[in-house]
């Protein structure tokens, strides 16, 4: 069943145009991410489903009715945003009930809620203490644990992390994937940070200049953008893209050199393109282009090294700890059963 519905949806603000006919559904207790940089559309669209912005033109259905002009409290969604906004003379309790006094819920009742969602989010024996008391991501639990008491019918996180620091970050991340796997509640998560996408979402929404421009599961997102645009955002360290041209020879030719196309490509000799691997999918050896290197970053159980070739800039994540140094030649042989290759001019991924 769809619980939210985006159909057509764009905002504009004077002559700025925020978010462009977006269009987006979403099944009952599904995760979905909103991701892309500053400026793309993605809070405006959440703020538009929240019922703070009103959308332009289109329509926001949840639960199959059109909800364009209800209220955000009419809409029974619950948001945490980026700022905690907890009030700093409450209690930890008192500020995750305060929305249910405000109405009229019972004093019994009140408590028995506000004691469940504690345990859920370990917030037990911090329920007298005062925000100043708490660490980062612990106002960040009571202000998760604020939405979560009313039980809303759908949740929307707009960059709820931005403020903590990266083990926080990774803690916080896990706290709310567990959360949604425990409760089920349809959620809208916002952010700018992919591997954070990547880890906690069921399906991603990319958005660009305004956009969707892929929506698939974190697995498809990766492995088969349907941009280049999307290519490159997605994928730490990123893709480094090549142009080159199709040659008659089933390769992608590029100066001297010459990439072998994927099996049953099927793209027409003198085609131009732009083309990339990721960086797990390219080995150094005895065989493949050549190459030179330029940067070397181990980081734990992997080594990222950074080539330069006759087509630019081509990176290469390999296992374990790796003994190259700068300026060193090499071979670099490329994996083309994963070669990705989009149109020169439209961006667009080309099947394969």
């Amino acid at each position: 069943m769809t619980a939210i519905e985006i159909r057509n949806v764009s905002k504009t603000f004077g002559n700025y145009t925020a978010c462009r006919d977006v269009n987006l559904a979403i099944a009952e207790g599904e995760f979905v991410t909103l991701l892309g940089a500053s400026g793309c559309g993605k809070t405006t669209t959440l703020n538009m489903v929240a019922g703070l912005e009103d959308a332009s033109s289109g329509d926001i259905l949840m639960g199959g009715r059109r909800v364009n002009e209800l209220s955000p409290v009419e809409r029974d969604v619950a948001m945490v945003f980026q700022n905690y906004a907890l009030y700093p003379h409450m209690t930890v309790a008192r500020n995750i009930s305060f929305t249910l006094k405000m109405r009229g819920v019972p004093s019994s009742e009140i408590k028995e809620r506000v004691e469940k969602v504690a345990a859920a989010l370990e917030l037990s024996t911090m329920l007298e203490r005062l925000p100043a008391q708490l660490s980062g991501g612990q106002q960040q639990r009571v202000a998760i644990g604020r939405a979560l008491v009313r039980e809303p019918r759908y949740f929307l996180f707009d960059e709820p992390f931005s403020n903590l620091d990266a083990n926080l970050r990774l803690k916080m991340r896990a706290e709310v994937k567990e959360l949604h796997q425990r409760l089920g509640v349809t959620s809208i998560f916002v952010t700018h940070d992919q591997e954070e996408a990547m880890s906690i979402s069921d399906r991603i929404a990319v958005m660009n200049g305004g956009r969707i421009e892929q929506l698939g599961t974190p697995e498809e997102i990766y492995a088969r953008p349907a941009t280049r645009y999307v290519a490159t955002f997605i994928g730490s360290p990123r893709i480094e893209l090549a142009a080159g041209e199709i040659g008659a020879d089933g390769a992608i030719k590029v100066g001297a050199a010459a990439i072998p196309l994927p099996t049953g490509a099927g793209l027409a000799p003198g085609r131009p393109v732009d083309f990339g691997i990721r960086p797990e999918y390219v080995a150094l050896g005895d065989s493949g282009i050549p190459a030179t290197v330029r940067l070397v970053q181990p980081v734990g159980p992997t080594t990222h090294v950074t080539l330069d070739w006759e087509g630019g800039t081509l990176l290469a994540s390999l296992p374990g700890f790796v003994r190259l140094n700068s300026g060193m030649p090499v071979k670099a042989a490329i994996d083309s059963r994963h070669l990705l290759i989009f149109d020169r001019q439209s961006g667009e991924r080309l099947s394969h």
